[in-house]
């Protein structure tokens, strides 16, 4: 077993890591039609960028990558707020609603 031990884990595979995990969000939020998946799949996608961004910062010696994914968060997690507050108000209206669902919530007298 001495050959794991002399494994490196250089940059090159965290962002190896970051874009499988980008392209699996980005074809879940393409091929999906629910909502809710759809909602993990931008989140995925958000962290797969967090991913790059921590790696290129480690990489580079410089905070403001790191900076950057913080207000990353700060921004998803309003995302998180705001989207499933919308979300829920159309699975109130309706089960099992999809992407396609969501003129439920225009108003009838426009």
């Amino acid at each position: 077993m001495p050959v794991l031990a002399e494994l490196q884990i250089t940059a090159g595979y965290y962002l190896v890591l970051a874009a499988l995990i980008f392209t699996i969000g980005a074809a879940g939020l393409l091929t999906r039609r629910s909502v809710l998946v759809m909602f993990m799949c931008v989140e995925l996608m958000l962290n797969a960028v967090n991913l790059s961004f921590v790696t290129f910062a480690h990489e580079l010696n410089d905070i403001r990558g790191q900076a950057i994914v913080f207000f990353i968060l700060a921004v998803a997690a309003a995302e998180v707020a705001v989207g499933l507050a919308i979300i829920v108000s159309v699975f109130r209206r309706r089960r099992g609603a999809t992407a396609d669902d969501l003129d439920l919530l225009k108003d009838p007298t426009s």
